[in-house]
């Protein structure tokens, strides 16, 4: 794991564990990065990785997954990103913003917004609006806005992007044959389906340099019956080495099905990391370009049995760098170490279940629990891991409200 990883654009990245993404929700109601955000990578630069991953980093201002994405639609925030892009080099460790549109998946709390999507399919979760078919036209503009975006990034320091095609955002619905209903040039079958995403890669990949990493977050599978499946996972890997990309990140599930959070069950857990069997399989078809693996890595044993078996090239860190920013290098000075995370879930089961998908409400809860970690983190306070479910909750309606209510341009 210590040893360095040459991506095909020339990066080399000092070793193989990755703070892997995790939306901050940081940004203040001009949508740009901040001190804060500066701040909380300053740390994870110093933490050991050889990678830092942001989080959704949106492309378009009115179509936002959560109050406090920062937003990249042009230049006007460049020396904010750059002032970004240097607390993690101050680290020595190179950075990758990740690039996204949530589609349906738009803030939920956001009332009377509509959100836009393949195919006018809600999302099958309480309070989920049903989106608005985007047209042809509105489709280009969205795979213009991710190679815009991403010029952005690279005047301002960065080392590369990231598009995310996991986790049931935008990219992912057109690949899901659940979500994506449309018969047209971007849909209809699976080669169609993956036509958005190889065209966002194709346009990133002309619009910057040779040596600006251009990598892709997609899911292995959707874990959902009809959905988004491992053959179809494999046949993208295979269209996306032929588009150059530089790295290919592995993980599933969605917020329906959330298989990617503290909510997949304990047998899962126990096979440390959740998708490894479906990277390995890919290997081979990825050929030269790196295939790096997130979720359920624990332990130093895990991890390093991970890389020198050939299954993937990096391991990606959720979820324990935000109670500890320094887990890279945990793992590294210790042979024996195991990272620490921390699960929480709602009391009076038998009666909530009765309305609502307890692994849903799970998987957001921790999601806001762990998003609450990053702001203590960027604040430069300690992790709180007695904080409780209601005053999570609390937290994450009080985030998500304050944008609810606010007057938004171009909704």
């Amino acid at each position: 794991m210590s040893n360095p990883l040459d991506l095909p654009c020339g990066l080399r990245l000092p070793n193989r564990i990755t703070k892997a993404a995790m939306s901050e929700a940081l940004a203040g109601s001009d949508n740009a990065p901040n001190e804060q955000l500066a701040h909380l990578y300053r740390r994870w630069g110093k933490g050991g990785y050889g990678l830092l991953i942001t989080g959704n980093v949106a492309v378009d201002r009115t179509q936002l997954g959560e109050p406090g994405n920062v937003v990249i639609e042009d230049d006007r925030d460049h020396d904010a990103l750059a002032s970004w892009s240097k607390a993690a080099h101050d680290g020595g460790t190179p950075i990758f913003v990740q690039l996204n549109h949530p589609g349906r998946q738009a803030n939920p709390l956001n009332l009377g917004h509509t959100p836009v999507a393949p195919s006018a399919v809600a999302l099958a979760m309480p309070g989920a609006a049903t989106p608005r078919e985007l047209t042809d036209t509105e489709i280009e503009d969205i795979v213009d806005r991710f190679a815009r975006a991403a010029t952005v990034c690279e005047a301002a320091g960065f080392d590369g992007v990231q598009i995310h095609a996991a986790h049931g955002y935008l990219v992912t619905q057109f690949l899901s044959p659940l979500a994506n209903l449309r018969t047209d040039k971007w849909g209809g079958d699976p080669e169609r389906r993956r036509r958005f995403l190889l065209e966002i890669v194709r346009r990133t990949r002309k619009a910057v340099s040779p040596g600006f990493a251009v990598s892709v977050k997609l899911n292995s599978a959707d874990f959902q019956k009809g959905g988004f499946t491992e053959a179809e996972s494999r046949d993208v890997v295979a269209a996306l080495v032929n588009e150059g990309v530089d790295l290919i990140e592995i993980s599933g599930g969605n917020y329906e099905s959330p298989a990617m959070s503290g909510s997949a069950a304990a047998s899962t857990r126990a096979r440390e990391a959740y998708f490894l069997e479906y990277a390995a399989s890919v290997k081979g078809i990825a050929g030269h370009v790196p295939i790096a693996v997130t979720g359920g890595f624990r332990t130093h044993a895990g991890m390093d049995s991970a890389v020198r078996s050939g299954e993937c090239d990096l391991v990606g860190i959720a979820r324990p760098s935000a109670t500890n920013p320094e887990a890279a290098a945990d793992i590294f000075a210790d042979e024996d170490a195991e990272l620490k995370t921390h699960e929480i879930s709602y009391g009076l089961r038998p009666l909530l279940g009765r309305v609502a998908d307890l692994k849903q409400l799970d998987g957001l809860l921790n999601i806001s629990w762990n998003t609450d970690q990053l702001h203590r983190l960027s604040r430069g306070q300690e992790p709180d891991l007695k904080r409780g479910p209601i005053k999570t909750t609390l937290t994450m309606v009080r985030r998500n409200g304050r944008f609810t209510f606010g007057k938004r341009r171009g909704l």
